[in-house]
Formats: structure tokens, C-alpha cells, sequence
């Protein structure tokens, strides 16, 4: 590493350390600790989650800069036993970007109050406990690329869920693996341009699949082992463990 790169690095880190976090945010944090619960609280010292002149940023939050002040920007409590809801007050972290809450046991509906984060491109449910339906709303999300909610009980049909005009515009990745959902695939869930992978494997779908899904342009899986399709319907692509593309993200 150059001096100069030395030097802008330190200014970096100088200009971080000095700024402070947007109100909203901290307070936001805040209300998200006190609600999770001590498995949390003992990693989350101090009131700013993106640190102070005497603890650093709390665990699993990342801050970036903005202007003169500093916004939580990630959020991962992957694999932290989290036991609770989902708290709505995520929802309030206007610049969050990736949501990882997998591998925990929260339980309770997703709350609509993550469709009101318009920069979230990653959102990661995957292995919880988690019931109800997938909140429409969350497809008015228009740069949310990878969405993750599989390993759940989740319930309801995919026409609920992509109800809305131009429902999930940038989305990529879909995974609704092992949950309890139900219904005939809509053709119109093939409208999303750059739809790559969709895992629809072991819940309750019924009835064909549109052409459309086979002729995307994009697709490069369909899995849908475990339903209840009829007998021509055929997979797209060969399964990989999605894990693995969870992984790929670090």
C-alpha cells in the first residue's frame, strides 16, 4: 500500500469516526436491540450502531457515509438464535442496501414494513420460522434483486404475492423453497426481465407452467421437486444448493 493511499485511508476512517449517524437510524437501533433481546443487547455497546469515540460500530451493522453524516447501510444476524418477530422498525433504515436475518428461529409474519426500503437489493429469511403470507408490498421494491425466504411456513399463492402492476422489477434470485404455499404458477411471474433463478420446490403448487418460464430469456432455474404439478411439467437448469449462493455474497 502507497502513502497516499495510506493517507486517504486514514481520512476515510478520520472523516467516519467524526461524523454522526443520522438520528433516524440510531433510533431505529436502538428500538431493533431493545426488542431482540439479550442475545443482541451483549454485542450492541454503546448508543450509535455505527460507533463513537469509544466503542466501534455495533456487531453485524455497517455504516457508510452520506454527505456529513453516517447511514446503516447492512444488517446481519445470520446464525445469532434470535428467537422473536422480525421488528418493523427495520423498516425506518431508509438506506439499508442487505437485510440478513437467516438461520435463526424468528417466528411471526415478514412485516410490510420492510417494502418501505427503497435501496434494499438483498433480503435473507431463509431458515426461520417465519408464518403468514409474503407481504405483496415487498415487490414495490424496485431494486431488490435476491430475495430469500425459504426453510420457512410461509402460506398464500404466488398471484397474491405478485398482485401488484410491475411487482419485483429488478429481481434476480426467488427462493420459496420448503414452505407451505399453494396455488397454480401465473404466467405473469415470467414478466420479470432479468429473472434468473426460482426455486419453487417442496410446497403445494398445483396445476402446468407457461411456456414463458422455459423460453425466458434469463432463466437459468426452475426447480420444482416436492409439488404437486402435473406430470409433464419439467424442471429448467440443474438444482444447486442455495446456500451456496448465500455464500457467494461474503
Amino acid at each position: 500500500m502507497g502513502n497516499r493511499t495510506r493517507i486517504c485511508c486514514f481520512f476515510l476512517l478520520l472523516t467516519l469516526a467524526q461524523s454522526k449517524t443520522v438520528k433516524r437510524d440510531v433510533k431505529a437501533l436502538n428500538e431493533i436491540k431493545a426488542s431482540l433481546g439479550w442475545r443482541v443487547v451483549y454485542q450492541w455497546v454503546g448508543d450509535d450502531p455505527c460507533g463513537d469515540g469509544d466503542h466501534p460500530p455495533w456487531s453485524g451493522v455497517t455504516c457508510s457515509q452520506l454527505g456529513d453524516y453516517r447511514v446503516v447501510t447492512e444488517l446481519n444476524l445470520r446464525w445469532n438464535k434470535l428467537q422473536d418477530v422480525i421488528p418493523s422498525e427495520i423498516g425506518e433504515l431508509k438506506k439499508l442496501t442487505h437485510l440478513y436475518l437467516s438461520f435463526n428461529s424468528l417466528k411471526g409474519e415478514i412485516p410490510r414494513e420492510l417494502a418501505n426500503l427503497p435501496e434494499l437489493r438483498y433480503l435473507y429469511l431463509h431458515e426461520n420460522r417465519l408464518t403468514g403470507k409474503i407481504p405483496p408490498e415487498l415487490g414495490t421494491i424496485r431494486n431488490l434483486r435476491y430475495m430469500d425466504v425459504g426453510n420457512n411456513h410461509l402460506v398464500g399463492t404466488l398471484r397474491e404475492l405478485i398482485s401488484r402492476e410491475g411487482s419485483f422489477p429488478s429481481l434476480r434470485n426467488l427462493y420459496l423453497s420448503y414452505n407451505k404455499m399453494s396455488g397454480s404458477i401465473p404466467s405473469e411471474l415470467a414478466r420479470i426481465p432479468k429473472l434468473t433463478y426460482l426455486y419453487l420446490d417442496h410446497n403445494f403448487f398445483t396445476g402446468g407452467i407457461s411456456d414463458a418460464f422455459y423460453k425466458h430469456p434469463f432463466l437459468k432455474e426452475l426447480y420444482i421437486e416436492g409439488n404437486q404439478f402435473r406430470p409433464s411439467v419439467k424442471p429448467k437448469g440443474v438444482h444447486k444448493v442455495f446456500e451456496v449462493f448465500d455464500a457467494e455474497l461474503f
